[in-house]
C-alpha cells in the first residue's frame, strides 16, 4: 500500500484522489493537459509547480555525506563548551588510585570522616578508562572523550534508524537536535559512557526486529551480554539495559503470542553477567536503594541536577517541543502501520524518567533519537512538496539550515562558551593553595562542590581529606545536618557539634546561610576570601596560628558582617580605613576578585568618589562578567553624574543578564526622563509598579510618576 496525496491507495488501483485533496491544483493540471481556458474568462495565471514526492539518496550521495559531515560537526559543536561540572575531579582522582594501587578499592578511601568503611565504588569502570586518556592526552584529550563517545552514541543511532527506513535527510537534523538536549549531561562524567552502551542495545535489538518497525536483519542478541556487564561496571543506571531489553521481550512475545526463548535466554544470562563486579550484589542494589530510601532524603531532594525538568536550563534546546513530537509522530505513524510496542514503551518510560529528573536528558536524548529519526523522516516522506525540492542539493541546503538555525540559540549560550578548556575559575584552586602553603590541615567541612578538586590536590592526604564527597557518602544523620546548615544560619552549630571542624572551605556563591553561620561563629575566623572559595580556620587549637596571622576582622563570608561593617566605618574614620585596607588586601590575595572589586566601589561610593567606583566595578567585571548588580549599580552611578543615555544602556545589560528585578524599570524610568523621553518614562514607571506592586521600589515608582503628571 502506498500514498498519493495523503490518501492510501492500493497497488495496481486506479482510483483518483478524492476532489478535496485536489481541488487547489485542479487549474494547474488542467492547463498543464492543454485545455483552453473558456471565453471570457480572467487571463490564466502563472504556472504553478505540481508538487512531488521526495525522492531517497544513496548513502554516498556527495549532498548526503555533507550533510553529514555538518550534522557530526553540529555534534560535536553541542559537547565542546568549557568542562564546569565539579565532580569530574573525584573522577580523574579515583581513576588514577586504582591504577596506583593496582585494585578497585572496596574500602572508602575518600573522607575522614567514613575512612576505611566498607563501600561499593560507583562507576569504577569509567573511572579506570578516562584516567589513562587525561594522563596521555591531557585536557585535549577528556575533550576527545567527550567527541569520541558521543558521535559513536549518535552514529550507532543514525545506523539504526536506517536500517529501520530512515534514508533520507531528515534524521541528520534530528541526530543534532537531540545532541542539544544530550549536551546538559555531556561533562566528564559516567553518563558518556552508559549512552554508548544504550546506543549499542538499542542498535543490536533493533536490528533484530522484523519489518516494518524494526531493520529486519541478522539477530546478535549474545552480543548484549558483555554490554550488560560493561554498563554495571561502570554507572549506576545499568538498570536501563534491562528496561529497553524487556520491552523488545514483551514486544516480540505479543507479537509471537508466546515468550521468546532466545531474547529471554540472553536477559538471564546478562542477568548472571552483572554479578560479575567487584561488588556482587550490592552493586545491583544501588539503583534501587536510591529509589526506595536516598532519594526521600533531604540532601538528595535538593540536588539541582535531581530536580524533575525544569525551564531554566532548557529554553534553548527543543526538549520541550520534543516532549510534544514524539507521541504525536508516534500517534501518527500508530494509524498508518500499527503500534510499534517497543517505541510506545520506550517513549513513555523515558519521557518519565527524564522528565522526574534533569540527571537523565543523556538517556533520553539517545533513546529517543532512533524512533524521532524514522517517524519524522516517514511523515516527511508521506507529503508531497514543491518541485523545487527534488533536487539533492536543495534538499541537502534546507537540511544544513535546520541543522545551523536549530543548533545556534543553544551553541551560543553565554554560560555555556564553545571552548576546549578547564573553567578553572569555579575551582577553588587559590583557596587550596593557601591551605598547602600555610599548613592547614585537620578535620576540614568542605561543601560536596568543592571536595572534588580537594581530593584532586591533595588525597591520599588524610588531614586534608573533605567531610563529604560528592557522593554524598556518610550517615543519614550528617547528610541531614549538612543540609541544615546550607538551608538554615543555626544549622552550622548543630553541624559542628561543638569543635567537629577544624577548618572549612565553602562556595562563596552557594552557600549564603552556611556562610553567615560561620561569619557569626566567634571560634572560627575567614582568613581566605576569593570568588570560587572561602577559607575559615578554628582560632583555638592547632590553626590558632593561621588565624591570628590571616584572619579579617570586618569583612566576612556572607553579606551581614560585610554590611555591619560598612555601616559602622559610615560613622567612624579609623574603622573605615581598617576595612579600607582589608578590602586592598582581599584585592591582592587573588586574582579571582570581582567580589573584592564590588566591596572596593562599596566603599567608594561611601566616600562619594564615584569615579572610583566607577572603575572598581568595571575590573569586577572584566573578572567576571556575570559580577551580580555590576551593571545596575553603574548605571546608578552614570544617572548621578547626569550621563542619562549610558545609564539606560546599563540597566538594559542588567536585564539582559539577571532579567526582571524590583528596582530595574525604576532606574530605566528615571534614565528616560532624565533624557527628556517623558513617554519612555511613563512606560517604565507603569510597568515597575505593575509588576512590583507595593514594593519599595513600585512607591517610589509612584511617586516619580505622579511628578510626571
Amino acid at each position: 500500500m502506498r500514498r498519493r496525496g495523503g490518501e492510501r491507495i492500493r497497488p495496481g488501483s486506479r482510483r483518483k484522489p478524492r476532489a478535496a485533496a485536489t481541488r487547489s491544483t485542479a487549474g494547474t493540471a488542467q492547463r498543464t493537459r492543454g485545455t483552453a481556458p473558456r471565453t471570457g474568462a480572467a487571463p490564466p495565471r502563472a504556472k504553478l509547480e505540481a508538487p512531488v514526492a521526495v525522492p531517497l539518496l544513496p548513502l554516498r550521495h556527495p549532498a548526503l555525506l555533507l550533510v553529514a559531515l555538518l550534522a557530526a560537526a553540529g555534534i560535536v559543536a553541542s559537547v565542546s563548551f568549557r568542562i564546569l561540572d565539579t565532580d569530574f575531579w573525584q573522577h580523574l582522582l579515583v581513576g588514577k588510585a586504582i591504577w596506583r594501587l593496582h585494585r578497585v578499592p572496596q574500602q572508602h578511601l575518600w573522607t575522614w570522616a567514613n575512612y576505611g568503611m566498607p563501600e561499593v565504588l560507583p562507576s569504577w569502570g569509567f573511572r579506570a578508562l578516562i584516567w589513562p586518556v587525561y594522563r596521555a592526552f591531557g585536557i585535549p584529550g577528556l575533550f576527545a572523550w567527550r567527541w569520541a563517545t558521543t558521535l559513536l552514541a549518535f552514529g550507532l543511532m543514525w545506523a539504526t534508524a536506517r536500517r529501520m527506513g530512515a534514508r533520507g535527510l531528515t534524521p541528520l537534523v534530528i541526530l543534532v537536535w537531540c545532541s542539544l538536549v544530550y549536551r546538559h549531561r555531556s561533562q566528564i562524567r559516567p553518563e558518556t559512557l552508559a549512552a554508548v552502551l544504550l546506543a549499542i542495545e538499542i542498535w543490536v535489538l533493533e536490528l533484530r526486529r522484523p519489518a516494518p518497525h524494526g531493520g529486519n536483519g541478522p539477530d546478535h542478541a549474545p552480543w548484549l551480554v558483555p554490554v550488560a556487564w560493561a554498563w554495571v561496571n561502570s554507572h549506576i543506571s545499568y538498570f536501563l539495559f534491562f528496561v529497553v531489553l524487556g520491552a523488545h521481550v514483551a514486544a516480540e512475545a505479543w507479537r509471537a503470542r508466546g515468550l521468546p526463548r532466545r531474547l529471554a535466554a540472553v536477559g538471564a544470562v546478562s542477568l548472571a553477567a552483572c554479578f560479575l563486579n567487584p561488588f556482587g550484589w550490592r552493586a545491583l542494589w544501588q539503583p534501587f536503594d536510591y529509589f526506595l530510601r536516598l532519594r526521600h532524603e533531604p540532601m538528595f531532594q535538593g540536588i539541582g541536577e535531581l530536580q524533575p525538568l525544569g525551564w531554566l536550563n532548557n529554553q534553548t534546546n527543543g526538549v520541550f517541543v520534543m516532549l510534544a513530537l514524539w507521541p504525536l509522530l508516534l500517534v501518527w505513524r500508530w494509524r498508518r502501520r500499527g503500534i510499534d510496542l517497543v517505541e510506545l514503551a520506550m517513549c513513555v518510560f523515558m519521557t518519565g524518567y527524564m522528565a522526574s529528573s534533569e540527571r537523565f536528558f543523556g538517556a533520553y536524548a539517545v533513546a529517543a533519537a532512533p524512533y524521532l529519526a524514522r517517524d519524522l523522516d516517514e511523515w516527511v516522506r508521506a507529503r508531497r512538496w514543491p518541485a523545487w525540492t527534488a533536487p539533492a542539493w536543495a534538499r541537502a541546503g534546507l537540511a544544513g539550515l535546520a541543522i545551523l538555525g536549530g543548533g545556534a540559540a543553544e551553541w551560543a549560550r553565554p554560560d555555556r562558551p564553545l571552548a576546549i578548556a578547564v573553567d578553572m575559575n569555579r575551582f577553588p584552586v587559590r583557596a587550596m593553595d593557601f591551605i598547602e602553603r600555610h599548613g592547614v590541615r585537620g578535620h576540614g567541612f568542605s561543601q560536596t562542590r568543592v571536595a572534588g578538586y580537594q581530593l584532586w590536590r591533595f588525597w591520599p592526604d588524610r588531614g586534608r581529606l573533605p567531610f563529604m564527597d560528592i557522593h554524598q557518602t556518610g550517615t543519614a544523620a550528617d547528610r541531614t545536618l549538612y543540609t541544615l546548615a546550607l538551608s538554615r544560619r543555626d544549622g552550622w552549630r548543630a553541624l559542628d557539634r561543638g569543635g567537629r571542624f577544624d577548618y572549612a572551605v565553602l562556595d562563596p556563591y552557594l552557600a549564603d546561610s552556611l556562610l553567615e553561620g560561620l561569619d557569626a561563629d566567634t571560634s572560627m575566623a575567614l582568613v581566605f576570601l576569593d570568588d570560587a572559595g572561602a577559607l575559615y580556620v578554628r582560632r583555638h587549637g592547632p590553626l590558632a596560628a593561621v588565624a591570628d596571622s590571616f584572619g579579617y576582622r570586618w569583612i566576612g563570608g556572607g553579606t551581614e558582617k560585610v554590611a555591619r561593617a560598612f555601616a559602622e566605618a559610615a560613622g567612624d574614620s579609623a574603622v573605615r580605613v581598617a576595612l579600607g585596607a582589608e578590602v586592598e588586601r582581599l584585592t591582592a590575595s587573588s586574582p579571582l576578585d570581582a567580589r573584592a572589586h564590588s566591596l572596593a566601589a562599596t566603599l567608594a561610593i561611601s566616600e562619594q568618589r564615584f569615579d572610583a567606583a566607577r572603575a572598581a566595578l568595571e575590573a569586577a567585571l572584566h573578572v567576571d562578567p556575570r559580577t551580580p548588580l555590576a551593571h545596575f549599580r553603574l548605571a546608578g552611578l552614570a544617572l548621578a553624574q547626569g550621563r542619562a543615555l549610558e545609564a539606560i544602556t546599563e540597566f538594559e545589560r542588567e536585564r539582559a543578564l539577571d532579567g526582571p528585578r524590583p528596582g530595574l524599570d525604576l532606574g530605566l524610568g528615571m534614565a528616560y526622563r532624565a533624557a527628556g523621553n517623558n513617554a519612555e518614562a511613563r512606560r517604565h514607571l507603569q510597568r515597575e509598579i505593575h509588576r512590583w506592586a507595593g514594593s519599595p521600589s513600585a512607591r517610589a515608582a509612584e511617586q516619580a510618576l505622579s511628578e510626571l503628571r
